[in-house]
């Protein structure tokens, strides 16, 4: 449950992914960057966010122990709870929803944050932003925007969610109201929909608003093998 009274935001760390493009034997959420794994440097910005009261790491199948040891060792003062990551990005969110549910029904848990343990720079204020927006309006998500892209199905490249022409390139963290994520991943679930990131969950199965906030450029995902050195410089700067 809860650790005080009240609602209060869950935070969720994805870190159930390979490290294919990136060039990591493993998952790559465990590269070390700037003296520390990615997954530590994002753990460890959430113990600095007021409002969060929980954190969640989602892992992959099998690496519970490596996912203990490294924040044991890199984050000690952190507390972090563990849920196995599924066979995608919506399987580990509906099995950390289904960690989460008996709270979100109590009504204990009213924001739950969304985060990729491959985004290792996001700052806490990025995380302040999306929980008030979430909490204001429903749903919070950050963008860049961007030009001459297609839409894609890997859940970054979208046409704006205000309905303009502009296209924008969207980021994490991303926060949505509890309850109402919770009934999106259910009404998934009976009709066996699998989408390609929280927000395309969200659109379908409710009427939730989603509101959009500027991201920032420095918060690359670490995707391929030259991000790594621009993720080092940043970290070190900070």
């Amino acid at each position: 449950m809860s650790a005080t009274p009240g609602p209060n935001a869950v935070a969720v760390v994805l870190a159930a992914g390979l490290g294919t493009r990136v060039g990591a034997d493993g998952n790559k959420a465990y590269l070390r960057i700037a003296g520390r794994s990615m997954v530590a440097w994002s753990i460890d910005t959430l113990t600095r966010v007021p409002g969060i009261a929980r954190t969640v790491l989602v892992f992959r199948r099998g690496e519970l122990e490596l996912a203990r040891d490294t924040l044991r060792q890199e984050v000690p003062t952190a507390t972090v709870e563990f849920v196995e990551g599924g066979d995608s990005r919506h399987a580990s969110e509906s099995n950390v929803l289904r960690h989460l549910a008996d709270d979100i029904d109590a009504g204990s848990v009213d924001v739950v944050v969304i985060h990729d343990a491959a985004r290792p720079v996001a700052g806490p204020d990025m995380f302040v932003t999306a929980l008030s927006i979430a909490r204001e309006f429903g749903g919070a998500i950050p963008a860049i925007p961007i030009a001459d892209v297609i839409r894609t199905g890997d859940g970054e490249h979208v046409e704006s969610l205000t309905g303009s022409a502009t296209l924008v390139r969207v980021q994490t963290p991303q926060a949505f109201r509890a309850p109402a994520l919770l009934q999106a991943y259910r009404a998934a679930e009976r009709e066996g929909f699998e989408g390609t990131d929280t927000s395309s969950c969200v659109e379908t199965f409710t009427d939730m608003e989603v509101r959009t906030f500027r991201g920032e450029q420095r918060n690359l995902k670490v995707t391929y093998a030259p991000d790594i050195a621009v993720a080092e410089r940043l970290l070190t700067r900070r």
